[in-house]
Order: structure tokens, then sequence, then C-alpha cells
């Protein structure tokens, strides 16, 4: 089976003045969408027509992981200085996964190749959502430790030069993950097919 891996489906950041000294405040939800079939190449074939569309590309994924990174941030002016005094950070991460409805129904060696690859599918999705939550975490603790400044228009500055920074490399993880992925995963794959196959045989 040949699938295209799996992106980011969105990612949206906000920061603004607000009151608050929290660690990074993250969610994580899940969705699934049904696909049917008895074969391996019917599973394909579902996946591509009902999978979630991303707009990056304009083609639907075998699944998905929606990103929302936002927060807020305190800024004090004390002794003639513009400091940073609270800020919280929010990371919500949605991801959306596969149901396969007619698994009684098929033999077992599609069951095979389904639980591998469901299994690939959801691993990645969460690898993605793991990435936002490092990034999160640094967010959250570059911008505490930012210097003050001798205005607060200046502090602000460098609080949008700090997350856009760090925007631009979690962008750049994630994009890297999935390159890295996509460049394995027949390999991959095949090889957790082999590993599930040896062990139904020996009645593991």
């Amino acid at each position: 089976m040949r699938l295209t891996r799996i992106g980011i489906m969105a990612l949206s950041l906000s920061l603004f003045p607000y009151p608050g000294v929290a660690d990074p405040v993250i969610s994580k939800t899940y969705s699934y969408f049904n696909i049917s079939g008895r074969t391996g190449a019917e599973l394909e074939r579902e996946l591509t027509l009902r999978g979630p569309m991303l707009e990056q590309t304009g083609t639907r994924h075998p699944g998905a992981t929606r990103i929302k990174l936002g927060g807020s941030v305190k800024y004090e002016k004390l002794d003639g200085r513009c400091r940073v005094i609270g800020t919280e950070v929010k990371l919500e991460t949605h991801l959306t996964l596969p149901r396969w409805k007619n698994r009684a129904s098929a033999d077992k060696d599609t069951r095979l190749i389904w639980d591998t690859l469901s299994s690939d599918i959801k691993r990645h999705e969460e690898r993605h959502a793991e990435i936002a939550r490092q990034h999160a975490r640094k967010m959250e603790k570059a911008l505490e430790a930012l210097r003050p400044q001798k205005t607060c228009e200046k502090m602000k500055a460098r609080v949008d030069a700090t997350t856009k920074s760090i925007i631009e490399k979690h962008a750049a993880d994630q994009a890297r993950f999935d390159r890295v992925e996509a460049a394995s995963f027949e390999r991959r794959m095949l090889r957790m097919l082999r590993f599930k196959a040896e062990k139904r045989h020996k009645g593991g």
C-alpha cells in the first residue's frame, strides 16, 4: 500500500497583554472518520476518499493533527524598565483518525494490514502533537526569560520576535518529521507487518 504521510492541518498564534503566570495550558482531543472495505486496496481507496482534507496540499490524508498555539503576556513598567511579569501559553491539538467499519467480516490478512496501518497513523499524529507540546513549553520558558527593556513597546517587540522565532522552528520541526516519516514509510510498514505476522504465527 502506498499512502502519503500526514502533515499539520492548521496552525495559528496570538499573543496579547493579559495577566497570568502558569505552565502551558495543553489540551488534546480526537475525532474519527469511518471507512469501509474488505481488502487492502479498498482500505487505501477509502482513506484517500474520506480522510481529512489538508488546506496546505488540497488533498485528503489518512489522518491529521490540527494545532492551535496562542496565549498571553503581561507587562509591567517599574523603575524605568518594562519587564514581563506573567505569561500563559495555550496549546490545543485535535487529532483526526480513521475508524474501520468492516473489521468483523474481513479476513485475517486484511485485519493484520489494518492493525499495522492504523497503529502507524495514530503514532504519527501523536508525535505531531508531542512536537507542538515541546515548542509550547519552549515558548513559555523563552518569554519568561526575556530581559527587561527601556519601554513596553520595545518589550512587546522582543516578545513578538521571540514567539515568531519559536513558531518558525516549530513549523520546521513538524515539516522535518513528515519528510523523515515519508522516506521510511514503506520500510517501516513492511517491518511491522513481518513482526506481527511472525507473532501471529507463533500464537502471540
